[in-house]
Parts: structure tokens; sequence; C-alpha cells
């Protein structure tokens, strides 16, 4: 965030005279409390300064590059995770491609009949075999899709900066969103919601708008 010459001055002024009354910095400008009200109201949202009622203004000490990474940072993946869409392995890349159409998504998440994750297919996926000669009516979905444990997950209890983290690192468009189930000597993991780049581009509209 880049501060007008005002707004630079009145940080200055908050730090030297803390704690200090939206007066007092009015009147150290010359200027009237409405003239001020605009700058300490984009110094305040910013997290630059903090507001106490009946104290005054301090400085808080953080730019608002690092207010903004701990909003990020805060927000789980729980809050913003979609509706996953899952096909049984045993399907068809027919009825994956009829899925991926009906449901306008651009990845299906492929699970067993207990409804564990083994694999996901994308939208380049299907595109690759339906453009060969394969009858894509007998080709089970399993033949194509990648297959655990070069899924690349995300927890409920991760940030959505580490979900954003993970899609950039290695260039995905989906992640499933996974709880983890000790069964025996077994490690499955329940689908229960998807984060997509539209998920993340959506936050940060949200946030945006906030």
């Amino acid at each position: 965030m880049e501060l007008t010459p005002r707004q630079a001055l009145i940080v200055d002024i908050v730090k030297k005279n803390e704690p200090i009354t939206s007066e007092q910095i009015a009147e150290k400008l010359n200027l009237t409390r409405a003239a001020l009200r605009p700058d300490l109201s984009i110094l305040t949202m910013s997290g630059i300064l903090d507001a106490r009622p009946r104290v005054g203004y301090f400085f808080s000490g953080k730019p608002a590059r690092n207010i903004i990474s701990e909003k990020i940072n805060n927000i789980k993946v729980d809050e913003i995770k979609a509706v996953p869409v899952v096909i049984k392995e045993g399907s068809s890349v027919y009825d994956a491609i009829v899925t991926l159409f009906l449901e306008d998504v651009g990845t299906l998440f492929v699970v067993q009949e207990d409804g564990s994750l083994v694999g996901l297919v994308s939208r380049k996926d299907l595109l690759k075999i339906a453009i060969g000669n394969a009858d894509i009516h007998k080709i089970p979905v399993g033949v194509i899709m990648t297959r655990m444990p070069n899924l690349i997950t995300v927890t409920p209890e991760e940030s959505a900066y580490d979900a954003a983290q993970k899609i950039v690192d290695h260039q995905v468009d989906a992640l499933p969103v996974v709880k983890i189930e000790q069964e025996g000597d077994k490690i499955k993991y329940r689908v229960v919601g998807k984060v997509t780049k539209t998920t993340i581009t959506k936050l940060f509209v949200e946030l945006g708008k906030a």
C-alpha cells in the first residue's frame, strides 16, 4: 500500500504521540476532523493504525501486506471448499465425459465403492482419450486417471493460503479436500470437498470487497 504524503505524516504523528485523538491530529495538521476522517479510515482499515474508543490512535507496526497475509492464513479450507463431483472407478470414460458436462466442472474425483479417493480425472485427460480411436463406452475411467498417491490433496484444517500455494506449486486446477481415516493398517482418504482455481479467485474477490 502506497501512502499519500498526508497519510505518511499522520502515521509519523501517531508514532511520536501515541495514543493521540483525531482532534489532536487534526490540530497538528491544521485540518478539520471531517477532512482528516477519510485518511484515518484508510490507515485503520489497512491495519497500519489501531483505534481504541475513548483513548485514541496507536501505530500497529504492521504493514498492510502483513494484515492481508494474516487474514488468508486464518481462513481455513473448510470455510471455502466447494462441493466435489465424484465418479466410481469402474465408470466408463463416456460416463465421465457426460458427468463433466452436466455438472459443468473441470475435474472429477474418482472413488471406490466405499467412497474412498483413488484418483482424479481432468478435462484434459478425457479430451485426450476422446479424440483417439478408443471406444470410450468400454474403457473404465480408472485406466486414464491420475492415481493415489500421486494426487495433491488438502485437508479441511489447512489454510486457504496452503491450498493456493499447492495449486501454484504443482500447477493443478483442483485439489480434493480429504479427511484422513485409519482403518486397521490402511489409510483412507474421504473426499469432503474441493478447492479450485475458481475457489481461490472468489476468495480474492471477496477479500477485495471487504
